[in-house]
């Protein structure tokens, strides 16, 4: 099967997820409820999962599965094994409080590299797509990165962590990025944030995240010429690609100086 087609069926579901998503938003009953801890879900979440993966299940029987919700387990990651990377509702913080930044993320890994990717807004009525070597595409236009060149005139996305204690290290972190660029964003989804980069509308981007928030869209933002990598190194062990720690992604111009600035930021060093 051609990544084409691939990215035609995993789009298909993708939009399906999409209707069934915005169908429970109308009907107005979410049953919520608190995973690991801090981390709110709802039963939307695991009925678009169980979707997902049975359409997966069907087309593509036998390929393993790495999704949110029914299949977290990150040992696969080691693996070069053809691999689904899934997140039925990236934002789900923003689903349950009427918020529009909501996506469906798909993504297909092989051989530890993601060869194609759908990020599917419902509410926004955007779907974003991407094939390794082939380009990007917003609701099937070609899309780009800014031609932004320099960082005090960048416009930077980030998140924060559900736990809050984890949150305060990355506040000198946000000072350092906040007093050198034009402004900061914190939309609540990663995949979608990932796709601004790609199309323009954000700059660059940093955060932490698992492989299904950051797998479809960080593969839309490279295709996109995005310049994509990692605050620190990778570990061995790890595909770089699906490695979520401290992921920076920006137009190319700005990445080396975003990347010092973080830095800084994290050592102290910057006032």
């Amino acid at each position: 099967m051609t990544l084409e087609e691939r990215l035609e069926k995993a789009t298909r579901i993708a939009h399906e997820a999409g209707r069934r998503i915005k169908a429970a938003r109308e009907g107005g009953s979410l049953q919520r409820n608190i995973k690991h801890g801090n981390e709110l879900v709802t039963d939307i979440d695991v009925a678009v999962d169980r979707y997902i993966s049975e359409q997966l299940e069907s087309l593509f029987p036998g390929e393993a599965r790495l999704t949110e919700e029914l299949s977290p387990d990150r040992r696969d990651l080691s693996d070069e094994k053809p691999l689904w990377v899934v997140d039925p509702i990236d934002g789900t913080v923003n689903f349950a409080h009427g918020h529009h930044h909501v996506a469906v993320s798909i993504a297909w890994v092989d051989k530890g590299r993601v060869q194609v990717g759908v990020v599917h807004a419902p509410f926004l009525e955007e779907t974003f797509t991407g094939i390794r070597g082939s380009g990007a595409w917003c609701n099937d236009e070609p899309i780009s990165v800014s031609g932004t060149r320099e960082l005090d005139a960048s416009l930077i996305g980030t998140g924060f962590p559900y736990d809050r204690d984890a949150r305060f290290p990355l506040l000198r972190r946000l000072h350092a990025v906040l007093e050198n660029c034009r402004d900061i964003r914190r939309n609540g989804a990663a995949a979608l944030d990932l796709c601004a980069v790609a199309c323009g509308r954000l700059d660059g981007y940093y955060e932490s995240c698992s492989p299904w928030d950051f797998a479809a869209g960080l593969l839309i933002a490279r295709e996109a010429g995005a310049r994509t990598g990692h605050v620190y190194d990778c570990p061995e062990g790890i595909a770089t690609e699906l490695y979520g720690e401290n992921l920076l992604v920006c137009t190319p111009e700005i990445y080396s100086p975003l990347k010092s600035l973080i830095k800084k930021g994290d050592s102290g060093q910057y006032r």
